[in-house]
């Protein structure tokens, strides 16, 4: 399975971070300890959702959606 994850800053609510794994909580646990140089700055993170795949091309594709201006928008009405 492959997750698509949205996390949320606790310190800086208005950043937010989507991202593609294979174990969230690992990951999640990697972003709060830093090990990403995209989030280590707005630290510490909560899980806010996520969406699993069993094919990561559909993952894949997924997040590059909510990623993009109309996926954000998505996202900020049914996901976060």
């Amino acid at each position: 399975m492959k997750y698509v994850y949205l996390i949320r800053s606790l310190k800086f609510h208005n950043q937010t971070y989507v991202g593609l794994t294979s174990d969230v909580r690992k990951r999640l646990a990697a972003h709060n300890a830093g090990q990403s140089t995209h989030t280590a700055k707005y630290k510490p993170w909560e899980l806010v959702t996520y969406l699993g795949f069993s094919r990561q091309e559909r993952a894949a594709e997924f997040e590059k959606y909510l990623k993009s201006a109309s996926g954000r928008a998505f996202a900020a009405k049914r996901l976060w």
